[in-house]
This record gives structure tokens, C-alpha cells and sequence, in this order.
């Protein structure tokens, strides 16, 4: 593979592909422009276009915004979810999809198969990783289990550290956003995103 000019690794490419071709698929099956999606999502045209074809890492805000757009919770964005597993009920450990947001320091497994309402997700944050300075904004509502390390969440005005063992809940519309306080230690945190079904 050609070396990347913009410093990325070949993982990190590789990543950042995946996650255009599954957006770019599911604009496809939405029968939406570049224009339409890039416009509701407050983007530019260009922009867009190079996430689609893995030439730009999105934040996880641009995904989360992206994905509303699409009517489709963040699970969507991960791609081959579909395991041998009866009914889509089991997900083995070994098989799980995982979404790496390496820009950020957040990598996602997603824990649970199928386009349903809930998706439940284990979250891995590196030292100091980080949603970013805007907060979040999207349908649906969350819930997480903080298992090792800290997490800062803020909600609006309100900000919380927790620690392993504390929890959280708290509707998605709300602007929020989050970070790994820890310049040294990763933390692991179970997230549940639940996305409404008109």
C-alpha cells in the first residue's frame, strides 16, 4: 500500500476506509446526495467526500451527526455485524466489529449484532483521549458502566468524574461529551446507546 502523506498507519487507513465505505453505503441505500447528507450534517461537500473514500478520520461527532442524518444509531457505522450465531442473539468475543476513532484515542467494540434500538458497546479510551471540545448531539438516549480507569462526563452545565463501579444515564439530546482524565492509565467503560424508531 502507497504511504499514506498524512502521517497515518496502515491500521489507521484501513480503518478510516471502512468507516467511509459503510457511510457511503448507507447513503447509497437512502438514495441521498453528497449535498443533501454533507448540508444536514452542517459539512462541507469536500469534506464528506474524503471520509467517504477514507482520505479524512471524522470525529466522532461529525459519525454521531452523520449517522442521525441517516436515521441510523452509531452500531450501523461498524459493518459486518452479522455473526453465524442463531438470530443475531450471540456475539462471541472473538467475532465482535469494532470501530477505531484513532484521531481521538476511542476504539469501540460493539458488543451486540443487528439493526436494532439498542446497541450495547465496550469502550476502550487511551490517556487523555477524548470526544473534543463540541459536545455531542444526536437521537436517542445512553447509558454506560465506568469498569477501569476514569471517565469526565459532561452534560450541558454539569460534569461528573467517575470512577470503576460508577454509572450514568442521560438523553442523547443533551449536549455531552467526555474524556480520560488519566495521562497514563486507559479506561474501559461499558456504553449502552439506545436511538428511537419512527
Amino acid at each position: 500500500m502507497k504511504q499514506a502523506t498524512d502521517g497515518r498507519r496502515n491500521g489507521q487507513v484501513a480503518a478510516d476506509l471502512a468507516v467511509g465505505q459503510r457511510l457511503r453505503a448507507l447513503r447509497y441505500e437512502r438514495g441521498l446526495s453528497l449535498k443533501a447528507v454533507a448540508g444536514g450534517a452542517g459539512l462541507s461537500i469536500g469534506y464528506l467526500s474524503q471520509v467517504e473514500r477514507g482520505l479524512s478520520s471524522p470525529s466522532l461527532r461529525v459519525l454521531t451527526q452523520v449517522a442521525d442524518l441517516l436515521g441510523v444509531g452509531l452500531a450501523a457505522l461498524f459493518g459486518g455485524q452479522e455473526g453465524p450465531e442463531a438470530d443475531g442473539i450471540v456475539t462471541r468475543a472473538g467475532e465482535r466489529a469494532a470501530l477505531t476513532l484513532w484521531r481521538a484515542g476511542i476504539s469501540k467494540q460493539l458488543l451486540t449484532q443487528g439493526d436494532g434500538a439498542l446497541s450495547l458497546f465496550l469502550m476502550q479510551l487511551a490517556p487523555g483521549a477524548s470526544t473534543g471540545d463540541e459536545a455531542l448531539v444526536h437521537d436517542g438516549e445512553e447509558a454506560g458502566l465506568v469498569m477501569e480507569g476514569a471517565l469526565v462526563l459532561r452534560v450541558e452545565d454539569a460534569t461528573a468524574e467517575l470512577g470503576p463501579g460508577d454509572s450514568f444515564r442521560f438523553a442523547s439530546r443533551r449536549p455531552h461529551r467526555y474524556r480520560n482524565p488519566s495521562p497514563d492509565r486507559p479506561a474501559l467503560v461499558l456504553w449502552v446507546n439506545a436511538v428511537s424508531r419512527a
